[in-house]
């Protein structure tokens, strides 16, 4: 069996003592003799696992690569001293903690208050006295494992806290998605409008400069942009006629009820899907509603799903009207540049109107082709 082995069994029970001389550690002396020294009294003592330096040029590789446990350091050495390899070791001490024990002849107050700033945990005073060397050497490993335990730990915690987020995001998303899906199948027969708004806000929203995870969050939030349609009585949502006066003005607060049903909660994404399902029909000129807001009064997020989602309602098929042609959409969205909609994503749409008709054509509802000038 190999110096340093562990077994399964012995790396299973997790034995502290035993983990303790398995450490590996690195001695670093410009002086051979001083190395077979210490090398021989930690041999005697158990550890089994120790390399040996006399460049103190290789060090900083040494335990980059290596990641001893505990490194013996002297402080007078040519080339680099003890102090400035512990200057290089925490550039590459990842988790903050370098287990660094001193040897110097010098005792004075001073040199052992530098070497602790430097980021020694220790330091030991020459000649060494064996039983001194393996107490301190023992305790700086204890501590050291017990922090790397500390550390894994955290480590495994916070993968789990990021797992169980994650499932949750995904559970919240899933729910929006259906909800979004029950409002739209009251008035639409395959919900596949809400896919398409939502891909096509996504493209100018990114278009628009938004962040990646912002665009990301306006593709879940955007399906929820008409769920207080759920409020609204049959008579009125599915009306094949125009609707009077009375009818249009009960029609108008799904906005409203949609941003009650999405309110109360400190969600990010249900913060931004409030948002849309009650400003995605305000106007740029004012003239919208429910609160008639104009302009940049109007969220980003409200202003790019009033574009998807009017250009998906133009050109899609319902039973109380036959899909517009794309011309004749775009022709529309331009008309209402600076009115009903803000100019500047209008031409944020002309940029990306090529993806946007490619995610019409793949998400177009079943047995209906784009509806396109001539066709």
């Amino acid at each position: 069996m190999e110096p340093g082995y562990i077994s399964e069994e012995q790396q299973g029970h997790g034995d502290l003592e035993y983990r303790i001389r398995q450490a590996r550690i690195l001695m670093v002396d410009d002086e051979p003799v001083n190395l077979k020294l210490l090398e021989k009294m930690l041999g005697a003592d158990g550890y089994v696992n120790i390399h040996t330096l006399t460049d103190s040029r290789e060090v900083e590789a040494a335990y980059e690569r290596e990641h001893y446990d505990l490194i013996l350091l002297d402080i007078n050495m040519p080339h680099l001293d003890g102090f400035d390899v512990m200057a290089r070791l925490k550039g590459v001490e990842s988790d903050g903690y370098l287990p660094v024990l001193v040897l110097t002849a010098q005792a004075d107050r001073q040199t052992r208050l530098r070497a602790l700033e430097a980021g020694a945990r220790d330091f030991l005073s020459k000649p060494l006295d064996r039983a001194e060397v393996l107490n301190r050497i023992r305790n700086i490993l204890e501590v050291r494992l017990l922090h790397k335990d500390a550390r894994d730990q955290n480590r495994i915690l916070e993968e789990k806290v990021q797992e169980r987020t994650h499932e949750l995001y995904e559970t919240q998303l899933e729910v929006i998605r259906r909800l979004g899906r029950a409002a739209e199948y009251r008035d639409n027969e395959t919900g596949l409008h809400i896919i398409r708004m939502s891909k096509f806000s996504q493209l100018i929203g990114e278009k628009a400069g938004m962040s990646e995870q912002d665009t990301e969050m306006l593709l879940n939030a955007s399906p929820m942009h008409d769920i207080g349609k759920i409020g609204i009585p049959d008579s009125i949502l599915l009306k094949p006629g125009k609707l009077d006066a009375e009818e249009w003005k009960t029609m108008q607060t799904h906005t409203s009820i949609g941003a009650e049903i999405l309110s109360g909660h400190s969600s990010p994404l249900l913060i931004m899907a409030r948002e849309i399902a009650l400003t995605h029909h305000e106007k740029w000129d004012g003239t919208g509603y429910p609160e008639g807001r104009r302009g940049t009064d109007i969220p980003l997020v409200g202003r790019i799903v009033a574009v998807a989602d009017v250009f998906d309602a133009l050109t899609s098929e319902r039973p109380y009207k036959k899909a517009w042609p794309v011309e004749d959409a775009v022709r529309y969205i331009n008309e209402q540049a600076g009115r009903h909609f803000d100019p500047d994503l209008v031409e944020v749409f002309h940029e990306v109107l090529k993806e946007v008709l490619e995610i019409k054509e793949r998400y177009a509802e079943p047995g209906i082709a784009l509806a396109r000038q001539g066709s």
